[in-house]
């Protein structure tokens, strides 16, 4: 059985044109390609300050890595990622496995 991944994706938006180009389509490629957005957020405050803050936070739950690696590599969404690429600036994209509790962590 296939484990879901979670992306979290913070930015800054560089370009409104170029972003909106990009989630025009997104939404729908995203969920043809075994992801749901889970969270939207804008920025609010840093509880503890270790990075610089980004304006926006998105989280994709994804069926598993494979459907996370085929969005990102299938050629027919060639054009559509450099909107998100040209759209944005200072991009954190970290990939997390889902667990159920901490213990794996914490053995």
């Amino acid at each position: 059985m296939t484990q879901p991944v979670y992306a979290l994706n913070l930015f800054n938006v560089a370009s409104k044109a170029e972003y909106l180009a990009y989630s025009k389509r997104s939404a729908r490629e995203v969920e043809r390609h075994g992801g749901r957005v889970v969270a939207l957020g804008r920025f609010r405050q840093a509880a503890k300050q270790s990075i610089e803050p980004r304006s926006v936070m998105i989280v994709v739950e994804w069926e598993s890595m494979q459907a996370f690696e085929n969005y990102c590599s299938d050629p027919e969404l060639a054009d559509l990622h450099p909107h998100r690429e040209n759209g944005t600036s200072d991009y954190v994209w970290h990939l997390f496995d889902k667990l159920d509790d901490l213990r794996p962590i914490l053995k």
